[in-house]
């Protein structure tokens, strides 16, 4: 009869490779202040933010209960590629950059006519 060994396994080995990303402090005061703003003008109600394996991301709601009107993610997808940002509705890409305010500057152009547009 045969004897059974044991196999010692490096945890590393099955763990993902790639760790969570997170938002800087910098870069949630950018997010909160461009939030806030919106909230002001009636436009945005709520957010969330997710953070996973080489992404993070910051979506803003009109409702709750509904899908988000914009998503900002933040993903590293290796370490040899830089991070990017990038704005999203629903799965349209509306801008991709190489830094948070390139990427928040959608919104100075686009939603700045939206909110003064008369209504």
């Amino acid at each position: 009869m045969g004897r059974k060994t044991a196999t010692v396994l490096s945890l590393g080995d099955y763990r993902t490779r790639q760790r969570t990303l997170y938002f800087t402090r910098g870069e949630l005061n950018q997010l909160l202040g461009l939030y806030s703003l919106h909230v002001i003008r009636g436009l945005w109600r709520d957010y969330a933010i997710d953070h996973g394996p080489g992404v993070a991301r910051f979506s803003v709601f009109r409702h709750t209960h509904e899908w988000p009107l914009f998503t900002i993610t933040k993903t590293a997808a290796s370490p040899a590629r830089p991070i990017e940002y990038t704005v999203q509705s629903g799965r349209q890409k509306l801008r991709v950059a190489r830094s948070l305010g390139e990427a928040l500057a959608y919104f100075r152009t686009h939603l700045s006519l939206v909110a003064s547009a008369p209504g």
